[in-house]
């Protein structure tokens, strides 16, 4: 038995619900919603509209012919009786007035006229070839006998909803002073249902062909957006096959929309990831290539190392920390290069470029037995990274160093031209092949003397990578033909932040030593 408080709850369980992925939706699915949505949507809206448009002009023209009946009504009482002589008299019996009322007004399409006395039907057009029979109509007819004698909305049109349709009319009361115990009413109404019908069956009419039309655009745009996402799907295929061992696929560019620049962009991502990982490949076989040696070396004299021979034990260790040495190297090398993409790798700040060549001259002077001479030196400051360019430059001496004899000039300088600082160094030494120039700056490159000299080959494409940084390149340079053999490095920068000073040329030559 445990002890304990407990809580008591279950402990949950994920559901089916839970576990289950959410439904995949494609592009062309979520396209196709938003296209037959967006349709389906403003054909709704003018339908709509247009139908309220309809409806209103068919209120308006029934409401126009009401009240012409008032005021044709009303221009009678004023105008009186008409006689056989054509003249007028006043209106002396309300019967008479109704009566002239219905015989003068023809009824419209859809449309009744009738007039009441006292509250009971009298009499409605002859001719009802067209006109609606309004006293058929007991709840109408209950309404008109309901109406109160003082109704505010007399004369005006309104509308009356029966089990039989929907009427829009207008009631007249009529009252005359000569017959005033005879009460009147002249009645014209217009069936607004049937009216309307016609406005009705074009909107359906409409909505019909909007439904068809719709489906139609749907069946239409499923294929016009399949083929333009077809570069899509090809991008997505082609992603999948893209693995890290293989990353030659590419895809086929067409057109030239905003796909085809997609699909040209994703062309040239794989392009430089396949460079990438080339590099990155080439490396690691380098790197493993480059300390496996020392390793082996070092594995292979301690295996012989004799503990008893004093001298044997002193050999194999300078030997051993030889090798070490190189691998330390090595490694700094290889850190530096990683380094190169990091946004602090280059720390730009305003240097004294002849101060930092008068440095560099003073450093030059533990890489060998050489002469060093300053043939030219900018008095000029510059934003810069003092230590990396310091780095770029002594690598570029050590370089000349390791390619010259012993006692031979090597010379150095500094100079700006065109906006631009350039940093140099020439040697005496038997210069570079030609087969080798293009590919001096990569990577584990060495040349033949680079194997007699077991180098590793990084330090050329460090001084790249420092250039690169700030901006610039570096470039081999030979000398004019006659001036005898060697090669010269140029590093060729920016020169921001540039404050002018005095540029000296000269040679300071450094004592051989």
């Amino acid at each position: 038995m445990r002890n304990g408080p407990t809580t008591g709850r279950a402990p949950t369980v994920p559901t089916d619900a839970a576990r289950r992925p959410a439904p995949h939706v494609t592009v062309r699915g979520r396209l196709m919603t938003s296209v037959v949505a967006l349709t389906a949507a403003a054909m709704t809206i003018s339908g709509v509209t247009g139908l309220a448009l309809q409806l209103r002009a068919t209120d308006a023209r029934i409401d126009e012919s009401l009240t012409r009946a008032v005021s044709a009504l009303r221009t009678s009482v004023v105008e009186g009786e008409p006689q056989p002589d054509g003249s007028r008299v006043p209106w002396t019996s309300v019967q008479t007035l109704l009566q002239k009322a219905v015989e003068a007004r023809v009824p419209g399409e859809h449309e009744g006229v009738l007039s009441m006395l006292d509250g009971t039907f009298f009499m409605r057009p002859a001719d009802e070839t067209r006109a609606v029979r309004l006293d058929t109509d007991e709840e109408l007819m209950a309404w008109l006998r309901a109406l109160p004698t003082g109704d505010p909305l007399a004369g005006f049109p309104r509308t009356v909803r029966t089990s039989v349709t929907e009427y829009r009319l207008v009631a007249v009361p009529v009252h005359l002073e000569a017959d005033p115990a005879v009460a009147g009413m002249f009645v014209v109404a217009s069936d607004r249902t049937a009216q309307n019908a016609g406005v009705w069956r074009i909107f359906l009419t409409y909505s019909a062909v909007g439904v068809a039309a719709l489906i139609v655009t749907s069946l239409v745009a499923w294929f016009v957006v399949g083929r333009m996402l077809r570069p899509v799907r090809v991008l997505r295929d082609t992603v999948r096959r893209v693995t890290e061992s293989d990353l030659s696929e590419r895809i086929e560019v067409t057109g030239k929309d905003d796909l085809a620049d997609l699909a040209a962009s994703v062309n040239s991502m794989l392009q430089r990831l396949e460079r990438a990982f080339g590099s990155q490949r080439e490396l690691l076989d380098d790197v493993g290539h480059e300390l496996r040696t020392p390793l082996t070396i070092v594995r292979g004299h301690l295996e012989l190392l004799d503990p008893g021979d004093e001298a044997d034990v002193r050999a194999t260790q300078s030997l051993a920390l030889d090798e070490l040495d190189r691998m330390q190297r090595l490694v700094d090398d290889l850190v530096t290069l990683a380094t190169v993409d990091r946004p602090d790798f280059v720390r730009r700040a305003p240097v004294d470029v002849g101060r930092l060549t008068d440095d560099v001259l003073e450093k030059a002077r533990g890489l060998g037995e050489r002469r060093f001479v300053v043939v030219a030196r900018a008095d000029v400051v510059v934003d810069v990274d003092a230590q990396r360019i310091t780095q770029a430059w002594l690598q570029l001496l050590a370089n000349a160093v390791r390619f010259s004899a012993a006692g031979a000039v090597v010379r150095l300088g500094s100079e700006v031209a065109d906006g631009r600082l350039l940093v140099w160094v020439r040697d005496e030494g038997p210069g570079v092949p030609p087969e080798e120039e293009s590919r001096i700056f990569e990577r584990f490159h060495r040349g033949q003397a680079d194997r007699v000299q077991h180098g590793a080959g990084l330090g050329l494409p460090i001084v790249a990578a420092i250039a690169a940084a700030h901006g610039g390149r570096v470039f081999l340079e030979h000398p004019p033909p006659g001036a005898g053999p060697g090669v010269g490095f140029v590093l060729d920068l920016p020169a921001v932040g540039l404050v002018d000073g005095e540029a000296e040329s000269f040679e300071l030559v450094e004592p051989h030593r």
